[in-house]
């Protein structure tokens, strides 16, 4: 029988080797072939494993983005070195491998104990908070298929601030929206931590100069978001985030670059409701196009 365990551990030996001495793929396959002498594995569990360490080889710059989405606070040089490819395996058996043959769960289970045998004190939380987030964003595959889970109750989370703003602008007879782009393939606002001594609306307008180069004014508030996020060090938090209507002249856009968004542009309110929003995100933006067409002009 295949000792899909060993497998993966001797798959991260060898993405350690090969991103801490900076070497090439093909440094990487031969890495591979010693690792499997040295620390085990047979002819049964080698297909399995080259095809993983290609696999996350060949993904990485896409793992990298989901990483740096899943964990915004944590950027991806800060993470360690184990941490960071156990959540490249974990990742890519999550997001590329047949469910067939690596349920989703058996995907997280696998790296959190990968990250409880190899990593530091903290690693295992870090990893179940980072794959937990992606599995959420999934929709959840195979949750009927799994036990009873593990809950933490949500009013004992820590709390961290945020401010978000849809942004509007009145071009050519017609308001236009600006929206970001995640590598979810998901169609959201603009959103940022509020700096210490800032109010929140303060800390919204620095976030979208930030973010996306706009100098916008804060016209209205539109509602309240909650999601549960993970940290490295702090484990998970409740990340709180303020949305309000803000208005901005029609400009070019200037993505921040920074991990987690791929894209930003300008929508005219017509066509808004026609993207792919996360469900809630969809009254937040329903609210603000609402509020626009009362407004008129």
């Amino acid at each position: 029988m295949a000792n899909r365990h060993l497998a993966r551990s001797v798959v991260l030996q060898t993405l350690f080797e090969w991103d801490t001495s900076y070497r090439s793929d093909a440094e990487a396959t031969a890495a591979l072939q010693r690792n499997v002498e040295e620390f085990g594995g047979d002819d049964t569990d080698r297909p399995f494993m080259e095809a993983l360490l290609q696999g996350v080889l060949a993904k990485r710059a896409d793992l990298d983005l989901v990483i740096t989405k899943a964990a915004p606070d944590w950027p991806l040089e800060r993470i360690a070195p184990v941490d960071r490819n156990i959540l490249r395996i974990g990742l890519y058996e999550l997001l590329f491998a047949d469910r067939s043959q690596v349920p989703a769960k058996v995907a997280i289970n696998e790296a959190i104990e990968l990250a409880k045998v190899f990593g530091g004190d903290s690693s295992g939380r870090f990893v179940n908070g980072v794959l937990g987030a992606v599995y959420k964003e999934l929709g959840e595959p195979g949750k009927e298929e799994t036990g009873k889970k593990e809950r933490v109750r949500r009013e004992d989370l820590p709390v961290e601030e945020l401010g978000g703003a849809i942004v509007y602008a009145y071009h050519e007879g017609q308001y236009y929206l600006a929206l970001v782009h995640d590598v979810f393939g998901h169609w959201t606002l603009s959103k940022g931590k509020i700096p210490t001594g800032m109010s929140v609306e303060e800390g919204t307008i620095e976030g979208l100069k930030d973010e996306l180069g706009l100098p916008a004014v804060i016209k209205d508030k539109i509602g309240e978001n909650e999601y549960i996020a993970s940290h490295p060090e702090k484990g998970k938090m409740r990340k709180h985030v303020t949305y309000f209507l803000a208005e901005s002249p029609y400009m070019e856009l200037t993505l921040e670059k920074k991990g987690g968004l791929d894209d930003a542009r300008w929508f005219r309110l017509t066509d808004i409701l026609e993207l792919n929003f996360y469900d809630d995100m969809l009254p937040i933006v329903t609210e603000a196009v609402q509020k626009l067409l009362d407004k008129g002009r």
